[in-house]
């Protein structure tokens, strides 16, 4: 996806679904500038992760 449809999920009041590479994940932060998106992968809270927001898929 691109950074703006990662930043308006990130904004929206309703839950979106987002995986990346099949996985569940929680956008956190999108730096729209540079295409990046902080991730909380599955439900645990400290496995984050910095990717490219072309990774993630909306579900």
């Amino acid at each position: 996806m691109d950074a703006q449809r990662a930043k308006a999920i990130l904004d929206s009041p309703e839950m979106i679904a987002v995986k990346l590479e099949g996985e569940p994940v929680w956008i956190e932060h999108v730096d729209v500038e540079n295409g990046m998106a902080t991730v909380q992968v599955g439900s645990n809270p400290v496995n984050t992760q910095t990717v490219k927001t072309a990774r993630l898929e909306e579900k």
